[in-house]
């Protein structure tokens, strides 16, 4: 546990405390910042308070009284329900504007580890229970030189895989004997698959090719069972991710579309070039906040992007948020790009990584335009290649 940054960051953010709680691993937030064991017996409910100075303190059942031995501060033991409350109101005394992994209306639900009752309790008590988010996104989307390198690392070999990915489409579809060739979505699935592994990546579920209307389904996942052919005149989107094979390590997670053996039509290429537009909107509106060292809401990027896209009149068909954060997971801790499934207020912090992808999905065919942004102290940008003409197979 990173002590003196967590109190930092608590003055920072004008905070008395960081107040910790679990019971049955309710809170993996809490035990990755803690440093606690994932897999420890749990089964009475410990609590743990960062005060913005000085000594931290513990509150734990006699039961488990080893169970945060492993971290600096006080220990206070209970048993009954009511030693607990003392124990809490003790604890807390003197601090009023306390940070919990908490989300008010659960608006960010991403960081709603803390149950209701225990809110209510607190507050009880004369406390202020705020949001940890921008905390939580500070200790855990923040990423080292090591961990933004490895995301360069899988980029590069990403990217060098899609490119080949649509030539082995080509060369499948339309094979030089000029016979029409056999191809379905799960075998281009299978051979991304082992292209990555070959460049030593791991990657969570996917990657994901669709084909005509499956491109429609911001989710879809080809099966062998379940599964369409691609054929000459198809429109392709095709959805990879991946990472080192290290724990820290940090995704890379890109969305390219193309059409096979002919032009796009007039509505695919319009659709593709709304998707481009607000992707890049979305992108200048990040760059042009960094590089003016201004605070920026994960929800003004998507509201740039979902801009362009309603006023070519596609709003209804842009269905999910612009973006989100990568870290070790795919879908990683910290601020999304979003206003429409969430508002998301907080801050996008220097030193992390997220996707842009707005998309829009009509009944015949669905385009999704993503890339990687990285940011540091007054800039940021574009981690990998970028699309800008729907790729001709």
């Amino acid at each position: 546990m990173k002590l003196e940054a967590i109190q930092a960051a608590l003055g920072d953010a004008g905070l008395d405390g960081w107040l910790f709680y679990d019971h049955h691993h309710r809170d993996p937030i809490g035990e990755r910042i803690l440093g606690l064991d994932p897999k420890a017996h749990i089964t009475r409910r410990y609590y743990y308070f960062v005060p913005v100075e000085g000594e931290p303190r513990k509150l734990v059942h006699r039961i488990e009284q080893g169970r945060l031995d492993t971290l600096p501060g006080t220990k206070g033991l209970y048993s009954s329900w009511q030693e607990l409350a003392a124990g809490l109101d003790a604890m807390l005394r003197g601090y009023k504007k306390i940070a919990m992994q908490y989300s008010p209306n659960n608006a960010i639900m991403y960081v709603s580890m803390t149950d209701a009752g225990t809110v209510e309790f607190l507050r009880s008590l004369g406390k202020q229970i705020v949001s940890s988010a921008d905390l939580v996104s500070r200790f855990e989307a923040v990423l080292t030189a090591d961990q933004m390198a490895s995301h360069a690392e899988a980029q590069k070999a990403i990217d060098e895989i899609l490119e080949e990915a649509w030539r082995k489409m080509g060369r499948s579809v339309r094979p030089a004997d000029g016979t029409g060739g056999t191809l379905t979505e799960f075998e281009m699935v299978e051979w991304l698959s082992t292209a990555m592994k070959n460049e030593g990546l791991v990657w969570e579920n996917g990657p994901n090719v669709s084909a005509n209307a499956n491109s429609s389904d911001s989710h879809y996942e080809p099966t062998r069972e379940h599964c369409s052919p691609i054929r000459n005149g198809d429109f392709i989107l095709i959805d990879i991710w991946g990472k080192l094979d290290h724990p820290d390590a940090v995704y890379y997670d890109v969305t390219w579309t193309g059409v096979v053996g002919r032009e796009p039509s007039e509505m695919e290429q319009k659709v593709f070039e709304t998707v481009r537009n607000a992707r890049d909107a979305a992108i200048a509106t990040v760059e042009s906040a960094f590089a003016a060292g201004r605070p920026m809401g994960g929800f003004e990027g998507d509201d740039a992007a979902r801009a362009v896209i309603r006023d070519a009149g596609f709003g209804g068909y842009f269905t999910h948020r612009t973006g989100h954060n990568i870290a070790q997971e795919i879908h990683g801790p910290g601020a999304h790009l979003d206003n429409l499934e969430t508002h998301d207020e907080r801050l996008i912090l220097p030193n992390t990584c997220f996707s842009v992808e707005p998309g829009i999905y009509l009944p015949e065919f669905g385009v999704r335009s993503e890339v990687d942004m990285m940011t540091a102290p007054g800039r940021a940008w574009v981690t990998g290649k970028v699309q800008r003409e729907l790729v001709r197979i």
